[in-house]
């Protein structure tokens, strides 16, 4: 997990993420969309590449990369934790205001 979240710590890394959560794309796709030259883009696939957040498959002279979303599972369930912790308070905060609201009355 640690890996994933280095590779989504990178503002660059998390627009490639989004790009290919709509499509697959090549790295030269990607290098156009992004503010970095193209080796910049490449190091970024590396790295996500390397923490299972990407695949790539060879296409003629292109290498197409495309989003593994199950890379995410296991940040997911560890940011649930903290998903129920703040669905506990913010329903405690509901129901305070509920009885504010029939004292009021």
């Amino acid at each position: 997990m640690d890996a994933v979240l280095h590779a989504l710590a990178d503002e660059s890394r998390r627009t490639v993420l989004d790009i290919l959560r709509d499509r697959p794309a090549s790295a030269g796709e990607l290098a156009e969309v992004l503010p970095i030259a193209r080796p910049g883009v490449s190091r970024h696939l590396r790295v996500l590449r390397e923490a299972g957040l990407v695949d790539v498959r060879q296409d003629a002279q292109r290498r197409i990369y495309t989003l593994r979303p199950e890379a995410l599972v296991e940040v997911d369930e560890w940011l649930g934790e903290y998903r129920r912790l703040w669905e506990n308070r913010l329903d405690a905060l509901h129901t305070e205001i509920a009885r504010g609201k029939r004292a009021q009355r």
